[in-house]
């Protein structure tokens, strides 16, 4: 890892650009909003079910505007892309601060989520994927880690803030905060990278290759073309497997703990084996990707997924916790480094936006579904180990639908027209 770091010196700035944006993501997370909702729903009278019918609604929403926008990365300059996307969250955070009613919050969160957790997540890693050609699996690892580091910081910022000023008086600060401090930081780094033209020259010259692949330059695949290609829908199954099942598992943890017989305290001391996991796995994820290829890793790292699942089903005592935690957390790292760099590997970079806007838009959209249909499963009087048995036959489904590793290799596109 050492060695990869080292060959990352000359993108220093630009993985800090990235870095940043992913942290900054945490604004549109529902981790980070979720704190305000008592006093959202306390200030316009609504039930736990309206809340959410609203937050699903605008999820949905930028799910969908998101597989559209994404491509703006592919075709505008990057500082005028991330001002735009920078500008949509702080009017996300303004729009919520002053809503005169519920149907307001639809909009903003509309706004947070698109532009928070959806854009800025998705310019940080295609971004990195696209310029930085050299040991990219690292890169991708060490910039998402900003996404574990927001959620240490910023929950404990917007309590001090709802402290201080009321959640109306917060997210007028989170505003300013994006446009005068983030928005001017965000410009500085990519200006500073600029400045360093060795790395910038060696990555358009390195035609796309990863560290896994050196001296078979990927050809460059359209969004049309990929949608043509089997290999894509194959994949998604598993890319969207941890998202969709951290969503749901967490969103109903209260009764699954209440099934497990683990205390509320307890299941929130057992978070802390999640993160650590999660921040180990992102930071050495990125050297397997680089030295075994995107493609061979995607075929393991469900493996801590499913085993967690039958944890969470099958074993008993508080132990169950920790364990089913922390393999549930490996895989969910795993996936954040695989989710950026599989698609350069596959498909090239230059239309990579456009790309990984498709996937990322997929995975907003079932995160939006998850809890909505694990609550019917549940509802329907499914137990845990029923539901984690449903959940663990479609992880496995997952891993079984993936292609060979040698039907993963980089190929022209079927069909495309050059150029």
């Amino acid at each position: 890892m050492r060695t990869s770091l080292q060959r990352l010196a000359g993108y220093r700035y630009l993985l800090g650009f990235g870095f940043l944006l992913a942290f900054l993501s945490g604004s549109g997370q529902t981790y980070f909003i979720s704190l305000f909702g008592g006093e959202l729903r306390e200030a316009f009278e609504l039930s736990n079910a309206e809340f959410g019918g609203l937050y699903s609604a605008a999820t949905l929403g930028s799910g969908l505007l998101v597989i559209w926008l994404g491509r703006g990365v592919d075709q505008l300059p990057l500082p005028v892309f991330t001002t735009g996307v920078m500008a949509g969250a702080a009017l996300g955070a303004v729009a919520l601060a002053v809503a005169p009613g519920a149907l307001w919050l639809v909009p903003a969160f509309l706004l947070l989520r698109l532009c928070g957790q959806g854009l800025m997540m998705h310019v940080a890693q295609t971004t990195v994927g696209r310029r930085v050609t050299t040991a990219r699996g690292t890169a991708i690892g060490a910039v998402t880690l900003g996404m574990p580091a927001g959620e240490a910081v910023l929950p404990a910022l917007a309590v001090a803030l709802m402290a201080a000023l009321g959640w109306r008086g917060s997210w007028w600060v989170i505003a300013a905060l994006l446009v005068v401090v983030a928005l001017p930081a965000c410009l500085l780094l990519l200006r500073l990278h600029v400045r360093l033209p060795a790395p910038a020259a060696t990555a358009e010259a390195d035609g796309g290759r990863s560290s896994a692949s050196a001296g078979a330059p990927v050809p460059d695949w359209t969004r049309e073309a990929v949608l043509r290609d089997a290999r894509f829908y194959r994949i998604l199954p598993a890319l969207l497997a941890p998202p969709f099942l951290i969503t749901a598992l967490f969103f109903h943890q209260v009764p699954i703990a209440n099934a497990k017989g683990w205390s509320l305290a307890w299941v929130s001391t057992a978070f802390v084996v999640f993160a650590l996991a999660h921040v180990v796995s992102l930071a050495l994820s990125g050297t397997l990707v680089d030295r075994l290829g995107a493609p061979r890793l995607l075929r393991l790292y469900l493996l801590p997924m499913l085993t967690a699942l039958l944890v969470l089903g099958f074993m008993p005592g508080d132990a169950a916790a920790m364990l089913y935690l922390g393999l549930a957390g490996t895989s969910v790292g795993t996936a954040g480094t695989l989710m950026g760099a599989l698609w350069p590997e596959l498909y090239g970079v230059r239309h990579l936006g456009a790309i990984r806007a498709m996937a990322h838009g997929a995975m907003v959209l079932s995160t939006a579904a998850a809890p909505v249909l694990v609550g019917v499963l549940l509802d329907a009087g499914v137990g845990v180990r029923g539901l984690s048995v449903a959940l663990a036959a479609y992880v496995l489904a997952g891993i079984l639908l993936i292609p060979s590793i040698r039907a993963l290799t980089a190929r022209e596109p079927d069909g495309q027209r050059s150029g």
